[in-house]
């Protein structure tokens, strides 16, 4: 299977989110007026890499976007995604699943006199 075949099997949310991710990056480091060779530079990569980032290549890998967003002051953001405030489904899962009484367990014969 070829690379190209690969990744046109991805979902369209999938694709969406990394199209939205890359144009994110490009628009941050337009922002900081950084050009495109001194942020692939930063980041370690070739400007060919840095273009495929920019457009979301599924191709590339993490770690790649992980630099790029370093070099740009913003790896903050990426330990932040899958952060417990950002999971609404496992946070409403989570609150079903409390109980809906709490008992106090009985102290027994544990004092001291």
């Amino acid at each position: 299977m070829t690379q190209t075949k690969k990744y046109m099997n991805l979902p369209i949310p999938v694709k969406r989110a990394l199209g939205s991710l890359g144009q994110n990056l490009r628009n941050a480091r337009r922002r900081r007026r950084i050009p495109s060779a001194l942020l692939a530079e930063r980041a370690s990569i070739s400007r060919t890499t840095l273009v495929k980032v920019e457009s979301g290549d599924p191709g590339v890998s993490m770690g790649i976007y992980a630099k790029v967003l370093m070099a740009l002051g913003m790896i903050d953001n990426l330990a932040a995604l899958a952060e417990v405030s950002n999971d609404s489904i496992g946070l409403t899962l989570e609150e079903e699943r409390l109980p809906e009484r709490i008992r106090q367990k009985s102290i027994g014969n544990n004092r001291t006199s």
